[in-house]
């Protein structure tokens, strides 16, 4: 009774005393540092498994390119579920773009000039789908899931169904090269992450992103357009998929309609894992890198381990479900 007042009359006291203990509480409060314990679980179990040759330096830099992949994709994805929004044609893009690039680039086009003509027409495609879904107002699910199998269609149509070859050494330097031992493909990702973790967290715009899945109605009277800003994040999210798709291009030396299958999955596996709500105003880009790592450092681990293919795709599936469900669970709590 007697400390009840003694701890009531003295804030001063108690926030000196307690703001260390209440900044670890905050810690294990955190939805991330469960994200953080299951990595660290993963490691420690695929090390046990594999007779420590998964936590490798080697294997190590071979997580972070097949990351900084996805990477890309993830970076848009968040965004847009962010706003309450899904993009299911970043696998698609990627294939048209890797296959688009080994063409121009065959036909002579300039390195720079091909991935720019490529990352517009991820533009393009992008304000497609926003246009669908803001104008003819489809679902984002159902609008993205047709240009989906449009557009890997038309990876297969452009290269008439063959894959096509690369010799620009440029452009394989690009997906094989390394700057100070750090594979070209993640510092790309790294520094992309880093500019647009820091424009949704400390910017206008990310604070729109947020009031617009977290409230559209308060946002409208803002007023912030949410058609106009759904419309950027798509048009965002596609570029981001055409560039990972002319990364996976360099990287396999070819430009292949079958690329990339199952990408936009990885990719909405990966930020919600991470603790974006698949209904919107929730998440953080650092929340989706952590639940990015899960993904490929499990998916890694599998094929240490020789684990059939079929099982794989199981295995994603399934990691997907757990996803959804731990979303599922979040907002059960939030609520």
């Amino acid at each position: 009774m007697n400390s009840k007042v003694v701890n009531n009359s003295n804030p001063e006291a108690e926030t000196k005393t307690g703001g260390l203990g209440d900044m670890v509480k905050r810690l294990f409060k955190s939805e991330k540092i469960g994200l953080i314990l299951a990595l660290i679980l993963i490691i420690i179990v695929f090390s046990a498994l594999t007779g420590n040759k998964y936590f490798t330096a080697d294997n190590i830099i071979n997580i972070l390119i097949s990351s900084s992949i996805v990477g890309v994709v993830v970076i848009g994805e968040c965004y847009l579920l962010i706003t309450g929004h899904v993009d299911l044609s970043p696998g698609s893009v990627a294939a048209f773009s890797g296959v688009l690039m080994a063409l121009l680039l065959n036909k002579g086009v300039p390195l720079f000039l091909a991935m720019a003509i490529v990352i517009i027409f991820g533009l393009v495609i992008g304000f497609i789908n926003a246009t669908l879904v803001n104008k003819l107002k489809l679902e984002a699910f159902i609008a993205t899931l047709a240009t989906m199998s449009i557009f890997r269609g038309l990876a297969y149509i452009i290269c008439d169904g063959k894959s096509v070859f690369v010799t620009n050494k440029l452009f394989l330097k690009l997906g094989a090269g390394r700057i100070l031992g750090m594979p070209i493909p993640v510092i790309i990702f790294l520094a992309l992450f880093i500019v647009f973790a820091v424009v949704l967290s400390n910017t206008r715009f990310g604070r729109n992103v947020y009031m617009v899945g977290g409230n559209a109605v308060a946002a409208r009277l803002a007023g912030i357009n949410a058609q106009k800003l759904r419309t950027k994040l798509y048009m965002m999210t596609s570029a981001f998929a055409a560039l990972g798709g002319c990364l996976m291009a360099a990287r396999m030396s070819s430009g292949q309609p079958t690329s990339s299958t199952g990408l936009e999955f990885d990719a909405v596996t990966a930020v919600v894992l991470g603790g974006v709500a698949m209904a919107g105003g929730v998440g953080t880009l650092g929340g989706a890198l952590i639940g990015l790592l899960i993904m490929q450092g499990f998916n890694n681990g599998l094929m240490m381990l020789n684990i059939p293919s079929f099982w794989q795709t199981v295995s994603r599936g399934l990691l997907l479900v757990a996803a959804l469900s731990f979303d599922y669970l979040r907002n059960l709590k939030r609520k």
